[in-house]
């Protein structure tokens, strides 16, 4: 388990907006975990994003940084709050975007594809 004594964490309860959810991105203080499905994925994605899908988080938490604001982030928000939750009572700082994609792509949050190129929302 990773010692979060002195990192800032949000409550398990909190949702960070999209507009704050890419300031702490931009500015390098929050990993972006999206949990969606690698053909969500696929289909676009917030630049910055990492992805561990959620039926592979279990396996792969040990991806997860220790030492970082962690920011999850699904479609809608469904997914993405239940692995905040799971996240925050394995000690780690975590936070749920509220309205996930959709809300990032509507708040003019860019969308991208692997290789670059504009991404959509599926």
């Amino acid at each position: 388990m990773p010692d979060t004594s002195a990192q800032p964490r949000f409550l398990p309860d909190e949702e960070v907006s999209v507009s704050r959810a890419r300031e702490l991105v931009d500015a390098g203080e929050a990993w972006l975990l999206d949990v969606r499905e690698n053909h969500e994925w696929e289909a676009g994605h917030a630049p910055a994003a990492h992805h561990i899908p959620l039926g592979e988080l279990g396996a792969r938490q040990h991806e997860l940084p220790e030492d970082r604001q962690l920011l999850v982030i699904c479609l809608v928000g469904g997914r993405s709050r239940m692995v905040a939750q799971a996240l925050i009572e394995a000690n780690y700082p975590a936070a749920n975007v509220a309205g996930g994609m959709a809300a990032w792509q509507a708040d003019g949050g860019p969308v991208v594809r692997d290789d670059g190129t504009p991404g959509a929302i599926v």
